[in-house]
């Protein structure tokens, strides 16, 4: 029995959920298993082929309407195929990034053209998918972006730099976050289409040594009066972008508390298993009522974290998650993986900071949730926002 053994959601008892769950599960087993994955963490990054092999087994665009080439399902789609990835440790693999960020700035604020041109090649994995906000001068404030693109002819010049990009060596279609009016703040920006191959002036930065999520590759990315057509700023219309980004940010703050939520359960698992075997003073560490203490306290909180981000998940297939619950589930969620996995480890003592054990990689992986998506602070401010 899990640590945390919190009921199944309604929404998720569906007959088809579950073999649709079944399948992804049997995929990360036969394409995935730990051997090429590890090659994934030597190389800081996943192999271009995966990309394609997960698009050819349905995994890419699951929730992408069929008239686009998708698979017409919805979020609970999304959720098994990170759920299963998680439990499979298929680690690097950016799905979380590609099926529900990216994909949903297309279906639901695209014209019509960029949706049939665009959206059947990521579904199938013919492209790769990264979204370039963050500019090594600017972070959570994106209307202080000075990238721009500007009118040129029949479209735009990029120019520009951003960093900390995910996904940045892999990808050949980007959404740049840009200034198409360099005097406007959040009515100057616009979301701009680019297909990185042919791109002349598009240039790859090196790819970033982080301390945690070893396989995942994170670039500097550099454009020097890139040129695409005006047909390629997303929906059509300029000066739209801070808005569609504000619009699906929720989802994404959302996904991340769902990431955390599941670290955390991981780490109290290792964590159980280790100290009812590890003996110290004659005992196991688990008869010490302090450990017992520790992971009781754990164990609640992390309870709490699952039933919150399930009422938050079941908001957002109605239509119904605002900003502001969002913001809640980013940071309450990332706040407690951050405490749950500090203390993990101490229970693990010197073995804890040993990279060959679970808890160790758990550490370093979980320290940029607190950053990404929006850093906790931001999402305080926006928490303030709604009292």
């Amino acid at each position: 029995m899990p640590v945390i053994d919190v009921p199944q959601p309604e929404f998720m008892e569906d007959e088809e959920i579950s073999i649709f769950a079944d399948a992804v599960g049997k995929f990360y087993q036969d394409k995935a298993p730990q051997k090429r994955v590890e090659k994934w963490r030597e190389d800081g990054q996943v192999e271009r082929e995966f990309w394609n092999e997960a698009g050819a087994a349905g995994l890419l665009g699951v929730s992408v309407p069929e008239e686009y080439g998708g698979h017409g399902g919805d979020f609970r789609h999304d959720m098994v195929v990170l759920d299963q990835q998680s439990k499979n440790e298929v680690d690097g693999f950016a799905a979380s990034l590609h099926n529900t960020i990216i994909l949903p700035y297309l279906v639901r604020h695209g014209t019509e053209e960029q949706k049939k041109k665009y959206l059947p090649k990521l579904v199938t994995g013919e492209l790769v998918s990264a979204i370039a906000m963050t500019e090594p001068g600017v972070g959570s404030d994106l209307q202080s972006i000075t990238t721009t693109a500007l009118k040129d002819g029949n479209g735009y010049r990029i120019n520009g730099a951003k960093t900390y990009i995910s996904n940045g060596q892999t990808a050949d279609f980007i959404v740049v976050v840009a200034k198409t009016d360099p005097n406007e703040r959040a009515k100057g920006i616009s979301l701009m289409l680019l297909e990185t191959e042919g791109a002349d002036g598009f240039e790859r930065g090196k790819k970033l040594d982080k301390i945690g999520m070893d396989a995942a590759d994170t670039s500097e990315l550099f454009f020097e009066d890139v040129f695409v057509p005006a047909e390629n700023v997303l929906g059509g219309v300029e000066g739209k972008g801070f808005y569609q980004l504000m619009g699906e940010l929720p989802q994404e703050r959302l996904v991340i508390a769902m990431g955390a939520c599941t670290a955390i359960e991981k780490a109290l698992e290792t964590t159980v298993e280790y100290v009812k075997e590890r003996k110290a003073f004659g005992q196991t560490i688990w008869d010490f009522q302090n450990t017992q203490f520790v992971l009781a306290d754990l164990k609640a909180r992390g309870t709490a974290a699952r039933v919150f981000v399930n009422d938050c998940i079941a908001r957002l297939l109605k239509g119904e998650l605002d900003v502001a619950t969002a913001s809640m589930a980013k940071y309450w969620c990332t706040e407690l993986q951050g405490e749950v996995v500090d203390k993990c480890l101490q229970l693990h003592g010197g073995a804890g900071y040993i990279n060959e054990y679970p808890i160790a990689k758990l550490y370093r992986d979980s320290r940029i949730t607190r950053i990404f998506g929006g850093s906790n602070e931001v999402m305080k401010m926006l928490i303030a926002r709604s009292m």
